[in-house]
């Protein structure tokens, strides 16, 4: 197994290039736990970098496994290849798994969340998370919303973009008429003046839409929706982090569709 203790290697150039999101079809993973997700889930690692004082030896046997170039290096030279402030010990360049609106709208009975502006990577990455532990079929990124397949985003995940349909920078609106050709109900949240969450029929196809949480869904947003949700609150909270307002939607939805009457 090679070593890398220089900063300069060329390698830790390339970790560093697709941390700064310099290569569209290539993603960083930062921790043992998301390596191990990414594994599990058959996505294809080209590179790992080891802390010397890791030592996990069965996932760099599993990531050797399944063909990536596996190194041990340094503590400098770890710090380099991590954008995190303070490495985990095992970072990892990955292929980002191709999907469509196709794919996030195959599976029946389809329940999209749709992301509008959110532009905190972090926030982006729990509502995925949300989104799968919750029930939903896929997620659709809008053009002015984070990257999913960035570094923080995936952290936020942690390993839910590899299993669960997401697109990125999708223009809203196609998105929208795309699920409503489908067949899906189009849900906007917004804080006030909607049917409230508990009384909104979400049995059938659904597609529901958040905005971020100072700002909302733009107005162009809500009014192409077929209906406005409101999730009631206690006053004087008026708005909800946008991971925690996506899994009460989608909960929600389970449920009824578990309970149907």
């Amino acid at each position: 197994m090679q070593r890398i203790s220089s900063r300069q290697n060329a390698v830790v150039r390339r970790f560093r290039d697709v941390a700064r999101g310099r290569h569209a079809d290539l993603m960083l993973l930062d921790g043992q736990h998301l390596l191990g997700e990414a594994v599990a889930s058959g996505i294809q690692i080209e590179a790992v970098g080891f802390a010397t004082r890791t030592g996990d030896g069965d996932l760099m046997r599993a990531a050797a496994g399944s063909g990536a170039d596996v190194f041990t290096v340094t503590d400098q030279v770890l710090a380099a290849i991590s954008p995190v402030r303070e490495p985990s010990g095992v970072v990892a360049i990955a292929r980002k798994r191709e999907n469509s609106l196709d794919a996030v709208f195959a599976r029946r009975p389809a329940l999209v969340v749709m992301l509008s502006d959110v532009q905190d990577p972090g926030n982006v990455g729990a509502a995925i998370r949300a989104a799968e532990g919750c029930g939903a079929t896929g997620v659709v990124c809008g053009d002015a919303t984070a990257d999913p397949f960035n570094w923080k985003a995936l952290r936020g995940a942690m390993g839910s973009t590899f299993r669960l349909p997401v697109v990125s920078k999708q223009p809203l609106d196609a998105a929208i008429e795309n699920a409503r050709r489908r067949g899906l109900r189009v849900f906007a949240t917004t804080a006030r003046d909607g049917t409230a969450l508990p009384d909104c029929d979400l049995r059938g196809p659904a597609a529901v839409l958040f905005g971020s949480e100072g700002l909302g869904l733009p107005e162009s947003v809500i009014a192409a929706a077929d209906v406005r949700m409101t999730i009631p609150m206690q006053p004087p909270v008026e708005s909800l982090n946008v991971a925690v307002a996506a899994a009460l939607v989608v909960y929600e939805a389970t449920r009824q569709r578990r309970h149907p009457h």
